[in-house]
């Protein structure tokens, strides 16, 4: 049953009747699905990546910081003092 209101049709059939009338609206709708469905695994693909690349960042990253506490423990750890000031003073302007 399609109600009409204002001139403007409802919701159309109830049930399976109305999916069976459309089935041009359905293969465009599959086309698009399809499209959809190749950017979707694209973007999972971008997203492994990154995820990838992180965890070898981190890795990289969690020897750099073993390297460090090792230097400090020694004694034998030395900033670049130039680049403490400039951090400093960049903290203290923006902050």
């Amino acid at each position: 049953m399609t109600v009409e209101f204002f001139g403007v049709r409802g919701m159309g059939q109830i049930g399976g009747l109305n999916k069976a009338s459309r089935t041009g609206e359905t293969q465009k709708t599959d086309k698009t699905a399809g499209s959809e469905g190749a950017s979707f695994s694209s973007a999972l693909k971008s997203a492994n990546e990154v995820q990838a690349s992180s965890s070898t960042a981190s890795s990289e990253r969690a020897s750099r910081v073993e390297e460090l506490k090792a230097q400090v423990a020694s004694g034998s750890y030395e900033p670049d003092l130039n680049k403490v000031a400039s951090s400093l003073l960049k903290f203290l302007v923006e902050g």
